[in-house]
């Protein structure tokens, strides 16, 4: 290694110590405070906090910064949506922040394998290692997300019948909607609790109650919950027996998830040997160029190396494409 790496690699080694620690901290920090509470919204309003503010807190939408106009705008609202549906609840900022400093720590332990390297090749080498860092950082912040995401939409599938058992069962009883929804809020736990309750918060500052549900069915992401939207607004359009509805609906939902488990069952071997083969080219193109960037800077000069890198790419997207056809199944 020569010397005049040490200073760079000291410099990323501290900024990417400060981004890891105090991501994982904050993290940390979230997921004991998750386990210690049943229903975050009915815990915020028990600690003296106001209705408003807790509504805020969970619902409001961080601005994006200004930077690239509407496309980075669509862009940060969709990350931001993911991030909430995975019910992760940090910022993209914070997400970038984790994602630098991750970048920054696999960087270093790339620079500490770039032994004799002279020059260009050293500038080179290291912005191929640099390349594989950001590449292995950002599969695993994916994977993660995605993962925390699949378990929270499960897990709103399997309380929203539930839920709708309650509101129906309120709803014959003589309670109005709005206040059947407030008690099935209040009876079951996250996510679904604090989904409804925040449903209710819409509708008491004054949002009309079918467009409080198709927000709760953006925040979430489940299919599940649509149908439910869409019931409910179609019914107080047109009338009809809401405990009906709801019954029905229930129903259904239960037998789709039925249906969901027998296709997981008999597709999982399918799904895992895709997850597999969509991750695996993705992490060895980055361990490689991580920890030995000369195995791809040695062909840079190749006038075929180029023209094969898009081939390859492009066979990866269209394979890519084609496997989730084939695992993503619709019932």
């Amino acid at each position: 290694m020569t010397t005049n790496l040490m200073p760079l690699i000291l410099v990323v080694a501290f900024v990417a110590v400060v981004f890891i620690v105090q991501s994982v901290g904050s993290l940390v920090f979230e997921a004991g405070d998750r386990r210690r509470r049943v229903n975050r919204r009915l815990t915020m309003l028990d600690s003296g906090m106001a209705p408003k503010e807790v509504y805020e807190a969970l619902v409001r939408a961080p601005s994006a910064p200004n930077l690239g106009g509407e496309r980075f705008a669509d862009l940060h609202q969709r990350v931001l949506d993911f991030t909430r549906q995975a019910g992760i609840g940090i910022t993209p900022l914070r997400l970038f922040l984790f994602w630098t400093g991750a970048t920054g720590g696999l960087w270093v332990l790339g620079l500490l394998f770039l032994q004799g390297s002279q020059g260009g090749d050293l500038f080179l080498n290291s912005g191929v290692s640099l390349f594989g860092a950001a590449s292995l950082a950002f599969l695993a912040i994916w994977l993660w997300v995605s993962g925390r995401r699949r378990a929270r939409l499960r897990q709103i599938e399997q309380q929203l019948p539930l839920a709708l058992d309650i509101v129906n069962r309120a709803i014959r009883a003589g309670h109005p909607v709005v206040a059947a929804v407030q008690l099935a809020s209040t009876e079951l736990g996250d996510p679904i609790g604090s989904e409804f309750g925040l449903i209710v918060d819409e509708t008491t500052y004054g949002m009309e109650f079918r467009d409080a549900l198709t927000n709760f069915a953006k925040r979430t992401g489940s299919p599940d919950a649509h149908f439910f939207a869409v019931s409910v607004g179609i019914q107080s359009q047109t009338g009809g027996n809401l405990g009906e509805i709801l019954e029905g609906l229930a129903a259904v939902i239960r037998g789709r998830a039925a249906l969901a488990m027998k296709v997981k069952a008999l597709a999982s071997e399918g799904r895992t040997s895709a997850y597999i083969l969509s991750a695996l080219p993705v992490f060895l193109i980055g361990f490689f160029a991580l920890l030995e960037p000369t195995f791809y800077t040695s062909k840079f000069a190749d006038p075929v190396f180029w023209p094969v890198v898009g081939f390859v790419v492009a066979l990866y997207l269209v394979g890519w494409f084609m496997i989730q056809r084939i695992i993503n199944f619709r019932y």
